[in-house]
């Protein structure tokens, strides 16, 4: 394997800690494993920032003084993630890579990441066609999620006007996304679409015309131009993000969006990097390469703990594969898998020292081997018993019907978009569970698409949810929490009938 690239200076040393969580949670997706995950993201990172300091010499040998414009260093490092896995696949190792991403790979999607430049996702293209530093203001807000306070101080912001400056950055990103969408290549039928959909975006309270919605609904490029140029609704993270990463994008989002809220993406705030903004302030060198190797191996294990979310639990039949893995003479221990919001979870060797040198099996140490019953059953330590009266045996009753909801379930659309949405489910249960299924219902014929932290199975409107090898212990008034994709037509109502290993399951408000 080899090396990561030595820091040329302080600021760049404070650069490659920061970036490395970020290439390293994504090329997780990418990977049938933790171990071919760190593989890939080393090679990629290593990639990247070759290519990085070579545009970066090339810029600085013309004399003009201003930086070529370019993707800004994180998603151009997870650009680079993608780079180095469709080489993989062409070098015979694709083996290495999820079965979905090496689809992709083939798929008339991610040609148009290499293809022609005027065909490409109008996303990648508005991003880079920004100035750096508002570029990496948009980014660091919106798709890794940072406040902006943090990201203030990343950036060497006055906190005051972060806010209003961001939303000028937004201004600035829609408008060269529509100059875009107009230089691209289109049939006579989506430009007639052109003038109304940009009038349509504009405005919070416009309506979107029945025609204009039904070409959104068929069209890619057009249904890509309306997330793009749309600022409110909140869908501009999912357009950035699956328009500059592509392939697991949006599962992308949501692991940086967890990590964020768990405060496990912050990075040094004493050294202006990503922009260049503050290169001429004088930095007093604090680490060297080992330090820094040290630290992107702890920053990375700390986040990926709360923030991998592996679809369909692949993660879990390499985890031992990873022990051992070293990264620069350091251990790189297996990363954990995402923390439910709202849950404690510790691990048996202390996951404050971000060493990840325990068994690496998430969960609480005190999880009751026990498993959620029908409702209407009697209780589990009166097993082979006869049913009790009201008041007997605890109290519980035999009647299904007074006896209270054993869990709870908040089910949050997170973004959405023509045709499709994304949305997490977070359960509390009252009872200690050795695994668990979620079932629910949909009113108007919605379809998973993709599932992490758990596989799924749908029957017409039917979906149950099954929980993956790591997350299937909760202890009693646990919380789990998965997330999935979905598509819709028409409308998008929330999922009901929620039950829990068949047992009637409460909806939160």
């Amino acid at each position: 394997m080899p090396d990561l690239p030595t820091p040329q200076n302080a600021a760049e040393a404070a650069l490659l800690s920061e970036c490395w969580d970020a290439v390293l949670s994504y090329a997780d997706l990418c990977t049938s494993g933790s171990a071919s995950a760190t593989l890939l993201a080393t090679e990629a990172f290593t990639h990247g920032i070759d290519e990085l300091r070579a545009a970066t010499a090339a810029s600085k040998s013309t004399g003009t003084g201003r930086r070529a414009l370019r993707l800004p260093r994180i998603p151009l490092l997870l650009a680079s993630v993608r780079t180095v896995a469709a080489a993989w696949e062409t070098n015979g190792l694709g083996h290495r890579l999820d079965p979905e991403l090496r689809l992709w790979l083939h798929s008339d999607k991610a040609a148009r990441y290499v293809g022609p430049p005027l065909h490409r996702p109008l996303a990648l293209r508005g991003l880079r066609d920004m100035q750096e530093p508002d570029a990496v203001l948009l980014w660091l807000a919106e798709v890794e999620s940072l406040p902006m306070s943090a990201v203030a101080r990343r950036l060497g912001l006055d906190p005051a006007a972060a806010s209003s400056e961001l939303a000028q950055v937004r201004a600035l990103f829609r408008d060269r996304c529509h100059r875009n969408h107009l230089d691209t290549p289109m049939n006579a039928y989506c430009r007639s679409y052109a003038r109304l959909l940009d009038a349509v975006t504009r405005s919070p309270s416009a309506e979107t015309p029945d025609d204009l919605s039904r070409h959104l609904a068929r069209c890619v490029e057009c249904a890509e131009a309306a997330a793009c140029l749309r600022l409110h609704g909140g869908g501009l993270p999912a357009a950035l993000s699956s328009g500059v990463i592509g392939w697991g994008g949006l599962a992308y989002l949501e692991r940086r969006r967890r990590a964020a809220e768990a405060g496990m993406i912050g990075g040094r705030t004493d050294v202006a990097v990503d922009t260049g903004l503050n290169e001429g302030k004088p930095v007093r060198p604090r680490i060297g390469r080992t330090g820094i190797l040290v630290t992107a191996v702890l920053v990375s294990a700390l986040a990926l703990t709360v923030s991998l979310m592996p679809f369909g639990g692949s993660k879990g039949d390499d985890a031992n594969a990873a022990q051992g893995e070293s990264t620069g003479g350091q251990s790189l221990a297996d990363p954990g898998p995402s923390i439910p919001s709202g849950s404690t979870t510790k691990s048996g060797s202390g996951s404050e020292s971000g060493s990840g040198s325990g068994s690496g099996t998430p969960g609480s140490p005190a999880v009751a081997d026990s498993t959620s019953r029908p409702a209407g059953n009697s209780d589990q330590e009166a097993q082979g018993e006869s049913s009790s009266p009201a008041g007997k045996q605890g109290g519980v009753t035999s009647s299904p019907k007074s006896a209270a909801p054993d869990c709870r379930v908040k089910y949050e659309i997170v973004s959405e978009w023509p045709d499709g949405f994304q949305a997490t489910v977070t359960v509390t249960s009252t009872k200690a569970l050795a695994t668990w299924n979620l079932g629910w219902t949909f009113k108007d014929g919605q379809r998973v698409g993709q599932m992490w932290d758990g596989t799924f199975t749908q029957d017409d409107s039917h979906v149950t949810a099954t929980a993956a090898d790591y997350n299937k212990t909760v202890a009693a008034n646990g919380t789990f929490t998965f997330g999935f994709l979905g598509s819709w037509t028409g409308s998008n109502s929330a999922a009901r009938n929620f039950t829990l290993n068949t047992a009637s399951c409460q909806a939160a408000g």
